[in-house]
């Protein structure tokens, strides 16, 4: 047993991203694609995303740590279950074959593999009592090692804490319990897991919203971030012809504009692009 795919078994399981990967073979979208993610919203996204034949992306329902913060990033998939001692036993002996010292929490190992950029994706199916994966010194480790935070489909502690993370962090999660992460065992880190009704990959894009997880496959992350570009062009373009009172909201406000208002469209989109530069 491996608590980590091997670098072939996660190329093989995220065989549709055919660009850059990590040392150990997990997708990395790049930096200029999830800076453009931050301004895409929830809606933006699912909608792509459901055209494109994906329509289970998006989980709700959540609590979060910096209400309205946004956050975009790369899943760390992290998977526990029930504790059962016999299973237990043998994910104790897999880590410390792959390094972990049976001494630290199985959540530690998690956390000891982020990455700047991460986003940790814990499911934990739903446990809230002693299912807290985090609480305010290891959620300042998640929080220092990302830049970003983390997803948890369970519990957290310490929320005082943790409110007091600076910068833009955000930890979503479904509550807040006093007790210690217990009575659990990792079944692994950067495989396919479940948040809600979302199969989550590694390597997938999260984006977190108010509204929202959202969950973009990798090899979609540069046409979404590409289409939200062109939503919001497109809704500073009808705005301001609305305003001129040029064409009628009846005509700007449809799925798809005439001819007419798509060629003047691109046309002021060129003009525009020609001043920025």
């Amino acid at each position: 047993m491996r608590i980590q795919p091997g670098k072939d078994d996660l190329e093989e399981l995220t065989a549709a991203w055919t660009g850059e990967r990590f040392g150990s073979g997990r997708p990395r979208v790049p930096d200029e694609v999830l800076d453009s993610l931050r301004l895409a919203t929830t809606e933006e996204a699912w909608g792509y995303l459901y055209r494109a034949g994906y329509v289970r992306q998006f989980s709700g329902e959540w609590r979060e740590t910096h209400p309205g913060t946004v956050i975009v990033g790369r899943a760390v998939t992290a998977q526990f279950l029930p504790h059962r001692p016999d299973f237990d036993a043998v994910v104790v002996a897999a880590g410390a074959r792959e390094g972990h010292l049976e001494s630290d929490r199985q959540n530690s190992w998690v956390i000891e593999t982020l990455e700047n950029g991460d986003i940790m994706v814990v499911d934990i199916f739903g446990k809230i009592v002693e299912g807290t994966v985090v609480g305010d010194n290891l959620g300042t480790a998640v929080a220092t090692r990302t830049g970003v935070g983390a997803v948890i489909d369970g519990g957290i502690r310490d929320l005082q804490g943790l409110q007091r993370l600076e910068g833009a962090v955000n930890i979503f999660h479904r509550a807040v319990d006093p007790t210690p992460i217990r009575g659990v065992t990792l079944a692994g880190i950067n495989i396919p897991i479940r948040i809600g009704g979302v199969t989550v990959l590694p390597g997938d894009v999260v984006l977190g919203t108010p509204t929202g997880v959202a969950v973009i496959p990798a090899q979609f992350a540069a046409d979404v971030a590409a289409a939200s570009e062109d939503t919001r062009v497109r809704d500073v373009f009808g705005k301001q012809r609305l305003s001129e009172r040029r064409y009628t909201s009846a005509q700007i406000d449809v799925a798809t504009w005439s001819e007419e208002i798509e060629a003047d469209f691109q046309q002021w989109r060129a003009a525009r692009a020609g001043e920025e530069r």
